[in-house]
């Protein structure tokens, strides 16, 4: 059986055996802890009958409401490879859109999320939760200093930058249908 349970800081401790894991993307401890202070109720794990970590989410709102951007975030959402497979990803997933549609305190237009353009298995699962490719950023995960060209597209590190409208967004303005074309570089990315 698996709870779903406030991260704490002491969780960092026990974080090892889900970090570890190539598909992870692994932060810095301040990271952690700027989003455990910052938004708290954005970060949160699942755990065994056991009271181990077998996965968490890590989430935060940004943006302006007025040229509505203002949206839920994830960073990053990764499941221990021992609970793969049998929808805890989902359920964080799903419990962070539940967080952030409602009215208060958050009340987001959308929830985005940034993805290799390689990671066929992300992408495949972002988009049976309902999230779709809004825009290509280039040069997202390239090396410090490497100034990228919009022309010269490179799986490896280049980003889509994938979204999923909340019921604030009624018209559904905040996504595309043809964002796989419409490319972008990091500086471009603002909120």
């Amino acid at each position: 059986m698996t709870s779903i349970v406030p991260f704490q800081a002491t969780d960092l401790f026990d974080l090892n055996p889900i970090n570890l894991d190539p598909l992870t993307e692994n932060f810095y401890i301040y990271f952690y802890l700027q989003y455990l202070s910052d938004w708290p109720t954005l970060f949160y794990k699942s755990t065994s009958a056991l009271d181990e970590p077998t996965g968490y989410i890590l989430a935060k709102t940004e943006g302006q409401v007025l040229k509505k951007e203002w949206h839920a975030h994830i960073s990053a959402v990764t499941i221990d490879p021992n609970y793969r497979r049998i929808g805890l990803g989902s359920y964080l997933c799903q419990m962070l859109e539940t967080y952030t549609q409602d009215e208060k305190p958050y009340y987001a237009f959308f929830i985005d999320l940034f993805v290799k353009c390689n990671n066929t298995l992300a992408i495949n699962f972002y988009e049976k939760l309902g999230y779709s490719v809004f825009r290509r950023v280039v040069g997202y995960y390239g090396p410090p200093g490497r100034i990228p060209s919009k022309s010269r597209l490179n799986d490896e590190i280049d980003a889509f930058d994938m979204r999923k409208s909340l019921k604030r967004d009624k018209a559904h303005e905040c996504v595309r249908k043809t964002g796989r074309r419409y490319h972008v570089l990091p500086q471009d990315v603002v909120f």
